[in-house]
Protein backbone atom coordinates (compact mmCIF):
# COMPACT_ATOMS: atom_id res chain seq x y z
CA UNK A 1 0.00 0.00 0.00
CA UNK A 2 2.90 2.51 0.61
CA UNK A 3 4.58 1.84 -2.49
CA UNK A 4 1.33 1.96 -4.41
CA UNK A 5 0.75 5.37 -2.28
CA UNK A 6 4.42 6.73 -2.89
CA UNK A 7 4.39 5.65 -6.34
CA UNK A 8 0.57 7.09 -7.44
CA UNK A 9 2.11 10.37 -5.54
CA UNK A 10 5.04 10.60 -7.86
CA UNK A 11 3.24 10.06 -11.32
CA UNK A 12 0.64 12.91 -9.78
CA UNK A 13 3.76 15.10 -9.20
CA UNK A 14 5.32 14.64 -12.82
CA UNK A 15 2.27 14.52 -14.97
CA UNK A 16 0.57 17.80 -13.31
CA UNK A 17 4.78 19.35 -12.96
CA UNK A 18 5.18 18.92 -16.90
CA UNK A 19 1.98 20.03 -17.98
CA UNK A 20 1.98 22.80 -20.32
CA UNK A 21 -0.47 25.11 -22.21
CA UNK A 22 -0.34 25.37 -26.11
CA UNK A 23 -0.28 29.36 -27.40
CA UNK A 24 -3.46 30.02 -29.31
CA UNK A 25 -5.67 27.30 -28.96
CA UNK A 26 -5.52 26.92 -24.91
CA UNK A 27 -4.83 23.29 -25.02
CA UNK A 28 -3.28 21.09 -22.12
CA UNK A 29 -0.57 18.86 -23.26
CA UNK A 30 2.11 16.89 -21.23
CA UNK A 31 6.07 17.13 -22.20
CA UNK A 32 8.42 15.46 -20.45
CA UNK A 33 11.37 16.51 -22.87
CA UNK A 34 13.42 19.64 -21.42
CA UNK A 35 13.67 22.38 -24.00
CA UNK A 36 17.41 22.24 -24.09
CA UNK A 37 17.05 18.60 -25.33
CA UNK A 38 14.54 19.62 -27.86
CA UNK A 39 16.29 22.15 -29.55
CA UNK A 40 19.37 20.36 -29.27
CA UNK A 41 17.63 17.64 -31.57
CA UNK A 42 16.29 20.29 -34.05
CA UNK A 43 19.70 21.77 -34.44
CA UNK A 44 21.26 18.06 -34.62
CA UNK A 45 18.59 17.05 -37.33
CA UNK A 46 19.45 20.29 -39.09
CA UNK A 47 22.46 19.90 -39.76
CA UNK A 48 21.89 16.52 -40.92
CA UNK A 49 19.37 17.73 -42.95
CA UNK A 50 21.69 20.66 -44.49
CA UNK A 51 24.81 17.41 -45.11
CA UNK A 52 22.01 15.44 -47.00
CA UNK A 53 21.22 18.30 -49.01
CA UNK A 54 24.63 19.74 -50.32
CA UNK A 55 24.78 21.11 -53.29
CA UNK A 56 21.32 20.93 -53.27
CA UNK A 57 20.60 23.60 -51.11
CA UNK A 58 19.51 27.64 -52.80
CA UNK A 59 21.95 30.54 -51.42
CA UNK A 60 20.37 33.37 -49.22
CA UNK A 61 20.60 35.28 -52.16
CA UNK A 62 18.03 33.43 -54.79
CA UNK A 63 14.94 35.14 -54.93
CA UNK A 64 13.07 31.44 -53.53
CA UNK A 65 15.03 31.80 -50.87
CA UNK A 66 14.16 35.75 -50.16
CA UNK A 67 10.62 35.10 -50.97
CA UNK A 68 10.44 31.84 -48.18
CA UNK A 69 12.78 34.26 -45.79
CA UNK A 70 10.17 37.42 -46.00
CA UNK A 71 7.56 35.32 -45.55
CA UNK A 72 8.54 33.29 -42.69
CA UNK A 73 9.84 36.84 -41.23
CA UNK A 74 6.33 38.06 -41.30
CA UNK A 75 4.81 34.96 -39.72
CA UNK A 76 7.15 35.19 -36.94
CA UNK A 77 7.08 38.82 -36.14
CA UNK A 78 2.95 38.15 -36.17
CA UNK A 79 3.71 35.32 -33.44
CA UNK A 80 5.86 37.51 -31.49
CA UNK A 81 3.13 40.49 -31.52
CA UNK A 82 0.15 37.60 -30.32
CA UNK A 83 2.69 36.22 -27.56
CA UNK A 84 3.51 40.12 -26.10
CA UNK A 85 6.68 39.18 -25.87
CA UNK A 86 10.06 41.67 -26.17
CA UNK A 87 12.72 40.40 -28.08
CA UNK A 88 12.85 36.61 -27.05
CA UNK A 89 14.10 35.61 -30.34
CA UNK A 90 17.10 36.22 -32.35
CA UNK A 91 16.63 37.63 -35.61
CA UNK A 92 15.81 34.83 -38.34
CA UNK A 93 18.75 33.72 -40.66
CA UNK A 94 19.00 31.82 -43.85
CA UNK A 95 21.01 28.38 -43.34
CA UNK A 96 22.71 27.95 -46.26
CA UNK A 97 26.27 26.70 -46.05
CA UNK A 98 27.00 27.66 -49.86
CA UNK A 99 26.02 31.23 -49.62
CA UNK A 100 28.75 34.28 -49.22
CA UNK A 101 26.53 35.55 -46.76
CA UNK A 102 25.93 33.20 -43.97
CA UNK A 103 27.58 34.54 -41.14
CA UNK A 104 25.42 38.29 -42.32
CA UNK A 105 22.22 38.76 -41.15
CA UNK A 106 19.12 38.02 -43.33
CA UNK A 107 18.28 42.00 -43.38
CA UNK A 108 21.20 42.81 -45.32
CA UNK A 109 19.96 40.60 -47.82
CA UNK A 110 16.66 41.86 -47.82
CA UNK A 111 17.95 44.78 -47.86
CA UNK A 112 19.09 44.33 -51.24
CA UNK A 113 16.65 41.99 -52.79
CA UNK A 114 13.24 43.62 -51.01
CA UNK A 115 10.79 43.60 -54.11
CA UNK A 116 8.45 41.34 -53.11
CA UNK A 117 6.94 39.47 -54.89
CA UNK A 118 -12.05 22.11 -52.07
CA UNK A 119 -11.90 19.14 -52.16
CA UNK A 120 -10.93 16.56 -54.58
CA UNK A 121 -13.73 15.01 -55.45
CA UNK A 122 -14.44 12.97 -52.47
CA UNK A 123 -17.21 13.96 -49.80
CA UNK A 124 -16.23 13.74 -46.46
CA UNK A 125 -18.82 13.85 -44.05
CA UNK A 126 -17.93 14.76 -39.93
CA UNK A 127 -18.36 11.13 -39.10
CA UNK A 128 -15.59 10.76 -40.98
CA UNK A 129 -12.92 12.47 -39.47
CA UNK A 130 -11.39 11.52 -36.25
CA UNK A 131 -11.42 14.78 -35.07
CA UNK A 132 -13.10 18.45 -35.49
CA UNK A 133 -12.15 22.54 -34.33
CA UNK A 134 -14.71 22.22 -31.81
CA UNK A 135 -12.12 20.86 -28.99
CA UNK A 136 -10.15 24.01 -29.77
CA UNK A 137 -12.83 26.22 -28.14
CA UNK A 138 -13.66 24.47 -25.13
CA UNK A 139 -9.81 24.26 -24.66
CA UNK A 140 -9.94 28.15 -25.45
CA UNK A 141 -13.17 28.39 -22.90
CA UNK A 142 -11.61 26.76 -19.91
CA UNK A 143 -8.74 28.35 -20.06
CA UNK A 144 -10.02 31.51 -19.69
CA UNK A 145 -12.28 30.20 -16.88
CA UNK A 146 -9.33 28.90 -15.10
CA UNK A 147 -7.15 31.78 -16.24
CA UNK A 148 -4.33 29.53 -17.54
CA UNK A 149 -1.83 31.37 -19.11
CA UNK A 150 0.37 29.96 -22.71
CA UNK A 151 3.59 28.31 -22.24
CA UNK A 152 6.14 30.48 -24.47
CA UNK A 153 9.81 29.75 -22.33
CA UNK A 154 10.38 27.23 -25.10
CA UNK A 155 10.60 29.95 -27.62
CA UNK A 156 12.98 32.53 -25.71
CA UNK A 157 16.25 32.97 -27.64
CA UNK A 158 15.08 30.51 -30.51
CA UNK A 159 18.14 30.67 -33.48
CA UNK A 160 15.37 30.91 -36.14
CA UNK A 161 16.56 29.04 -40.16
CA UNK A 162 15.04 28.97 -42.72
CA UNK A 163 16.52 26.23 -45.43
CA UNK A 164 15.26 26.07 -49.04
CA UNK A 165 16.41 23.30 -51.32
CA UNK A 166 16.93 22.89 -55.46
CA UNK A 167 14.52 19.12 -54.98
CA UNK A 168 11.46 17.88 -56.86
CA UNK A 169 10.08 16.84 -54.25
CA UNK A 170 7.14 18.78 -53.02
CA UNK A 171 7.30 18.89 -49.18
CA UNK A 172 8.00 21.09 -45.91
CA UNK A 173 10.02 19.99 -42.56
CA UNK A 174 9.09 21.04 -39.32
CA UNK A 175 12.14 20.66 -36.34
CA UNK A 176 11.70 22.03 -32.98
CA UNK A 177 14.24 24.75 -31.88
CA UNK A 178 12.39 27.16 -35.17
CA UNK A 179 13.90 25.40 -38.03
CA UNK A 180 11.33 26.32 -39.24
CA UNK A 181 7.58 25.58 -39.74
CA UNK A 182 6.23 28.17 -37.27
CA UNK A 183 2.68 26.17 -36.25
CA UNK A 184 4.17 22.85 -34.95
CA UNK A 185 7.21 24.81 -32.97
CA UNK A 186 4.53 27.19 -30.77
CA UNK A 187 2.87 24.10 -30.02
CA UNK A 188 6.20 21.81 -28.79
CA UNK A 189 4.60 18.72 -31.10
CA UNK A 190 7.46 16.63 -31.73
CA UNK A 191 8.34 16.73 -27.77
CA UNK A 192 4.85 16.15 -27.20
CA UNK A 193 4.58 13.02 -29.69
CA UNK A 194 8.32 11.83 -27.85
CA UNK A 195 6.06 11.96 -24.22
CA UNK A 196 3.13 9.99 -25.95
CA UNK A 197 5.04 7.41 -27.85
CA UNK A 198 6.25 6.13 -24.25
CA UNK A 199 3.04 5.32 -23.31
CA UNK A 200 1.92 4.39 -26.48
CA UNK A 201 4.83 2.07 -26.45
CA UNK A 202 3.29 0.36 -23.11
CA UNK A 203 0.03 0.11 -24.36
CA UNK A 204 1.42 -1.58 -27.35
CA UNK A 205 3.47 -4.20 -25.54
CA UNK A 206 -0.15 -4.61 -23.53
CA UNK A 207 -2.27 -5.71 -27.00
CA UNK A 208 0.75 -8.02 -27.37
CA UNK A 209 0.26 -10.26 -25.06
CA UNK A 210 -3.28 -10.91 -26.94
CA UNK A 211 -3.07 -10.21 -30.24
CA UNK A 212 -0.28 -10.91 -33.15
CA UNK A 213 2.06 -8.57 -33.23
CA UNK A 214 1.46 -7.80 -36.89
CA UNK A 215 -2.12 -6.94 -35.97
CA UNK A 216 -1.10 -5.08 -32.96
CA UNK A 217 1.06 -3.08 -34.91
CA UNK A 218 -1.33 -2.16 -37.07
CA UNK A 219 -4.22 -1.22 -34.43
CA UNK A 220 -1.74 1.02 -32.19
CA UNK A 221 -0.96 2.87 -35.47
CA UNK A 222 -5.10 3.28 -36.51
CA UNK A 223 -6.68 3.83 -32.70
CA UNK A 224 -3.58 5.52 -31.15
CA UNK A 225 -1.25 7.27 -32.76
CA UNK A 226 -3.07 8.39 -35.83
CA UNK A 227 -5.73 10.01 -33.68
CA UNK A 228 -3.25 12.20 -31.76
CA UNK A 229 -1.53 12.86 -34.58
CA UNK A 230 -3.89 14.25 -36.37
CA UNK A 231 -5.13 16.46 -33.59
CA UNK A 232 -1.42 17.73 -33.45
CA UNK A 233 -1.89 18.37 -37.12
CA UNK A 234 -5.00 20.14 -37.05
CA UNK A 235 -3.51 22.10 -34.18
CA UNK A 236 -0.93 23.52 -36.13
CA UNK A 237 -2.89 24.27 -38.94
CA UNK A 238 -5.22 26.18 -36.56
CA UNK A 239 -2.42 28.10 -35.38
CA UNK A 240 -1.13 28.68 -39.09
CA UNK A 241 -3.88 30.35 -40.05
CA UNK A 242 -3.92 32.70 -37.00
CA UNK A 243 -0.57 33.86 -37.50
CA UNK A 244 -0.76 33.92 -41.00
CA UNK A 245 -3.94 36.53 -40.90
CA UNK A 246 -2.09 38.26 -38.42
CA UNK A 247 0.98 38.28 -40.44
CA UNK A 248 -1.43 40.17 -43.84
CA UNK A 249 -1.80 36.90 -46.02
CA UNK A 250 -5.12 35.64 -47.09
CA UNK A 251 -5.56 32.29 -44.94
CA UNK A 252 -8.22 31.28 -47.29
CA UNK A 253 -5.98 30.51 -49.93
CA UNK A 254 -4.58 27.22 -47.74
CA UNK A 255 -7.42 24.52 -48.23
CA UNK A 256 -5.54 25.12 -51.75
CA UNK A 257 -2.58 23.85 -50.69
CA UNK A 258 -3.61 20.37 -49.60
CA UNK A 259 -5.41 20.45 -52.97
CA UNK A 260 -2.36 20.84 -54.93
CA UNK A 261 -0.83 18.10 -52.63
CA UNK A 262 -3.42 15.55 -53.48
CA UNK A 263 -2.98 15.85 -57.14
CA UNK A 264 0.75 15.50 -56.52
CA UNK A 265 0.67 12.40 -54.36
CA UNK A 266 -2.18 10.84 -56.12
CA UNK A 267 -3.86 9.97 -53.18
CA UNK A 268 -6.72 7.35 -53.14
CA UNK A 269 -9.63 7.07 -50.84
CA UNK A 270 -8.34 5.32 -48.54
CA UNK A 271 -4.73 6.36 -48.68
CA UNK A 272 -6.19 9.85 -47.78
CA UNK A 273 -8.61 8.63 -44.87
CA UNK A 274 -5.20 6.88 -43.27
CA UNK A 275 -3.51 9.97 -43.79
CA UNK A 276 -2.74 12.81 -40.56
CA UNK A 277 -4.14 15.35 -43.15
CA UNK A 278 -7.72 14.11 -44.64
Amino acid sequence: MIIVLVGSGVLVTVYFGNLETVPYTKRKHLVLLSEETEKQMGESQFEELKAAFKGKILPAIHPESVRVTLIAKHIIESLQRGLSHDQIWSDLEYASPESSLEHESVHDTMAALSEKEGNLGMNWSREDEILDDKWVQRSRKSSQVKGSQPTTSHLEGLNWEVLVVNEPIVNAICLPGGKIVVGHAVARHIAETITKDLWLDILQLILYQFIMPDLADKMSALLLRLPFSRRMELEADYIGLLLLASAGYDPRVAPKVFEKLGKVAGDSAMQDYLSTHP
